[in-house]
């Protein structure tokens, strides 16, 4: 019970500082400006961490890698308390690739949720100050889908079937995580 409390903690603690660095990336590569609430609050969680790896790892065209890094590294560390809580079950190893899958992971469910957050906003109130925000964060992320599916009734189905995508992709991390324990 101890052990599920525990991860439980540090599933929220590594979930919100990675997450804040991998939004970090994504604002970054869409230009969107951090000085307005969610862009400060986004710097003041990851500035300990990625202004030192700014020096150590360079950005590569318009993405962030110093933040992507800083992400990883959340993660690692997560992985590790676990691991040592644990009794270290699985080989050590293994730890740089459940962290990469535990990234991928924080990743998909934060995509789903900007696009579920995304559609509703879009249904209930587009002229909302923050839909804009989100808009331009899901854009991107949908624009493939909407090639490809044709509008239904004038009803936009991308977001749905993204989602869908989405759920499906964490369905295979989940399966490579557990087949790697084997």
């Amino acid at each position: 019970m101890w052990f599920q409390m525990v991860s439980l903690v540090l599933d929220v603690v590594a979930g919100l500082l990675a997450g804040t660095c991998l939004l970090r990336v994504l604002m970054q590569r869409q230009r969107i400006s951090f000085h307005q609430a969610l862009g400060r609050f986004v710097f003041a969680l990851s500035d300990w961490l990625v202004l030192p790896l700014r020096k150590v790892v360079p950005s590569w065209s318009a993405w962030d890698l110093s933040s992507l890094a800083g992400a990883w590294l959340i993660k690692m560390a997560q992985v590790s308390l676990l691991w040592l809580l644990s009794g270290g079950a699985a080989p050590w190893l293994l730890l740089p690739w459940f962290s990469l899958l535990s990234l991928a992971q924080l990743l998909v469910s934060a995509l789903s949720a900007l696009v579920l957050v995304y559609a509703v906003m879009s249904w209930l109130s587009p002229h909302a100050p923050m839909y804009d925000l989100v808009s331009r964060l899901a854009e991107p992320i949908l624009r493939p889908f909407r090639r490809v599916l044709p509008l239904i009734g004038g009803i936009d189905l991308s977001p749905l079937v993204l989602l869908l995508a989405l759920q499906m992709l964490g369905m295979l991390l989940m399966g490579l995580q557990l087949g790697s324990l084997r």
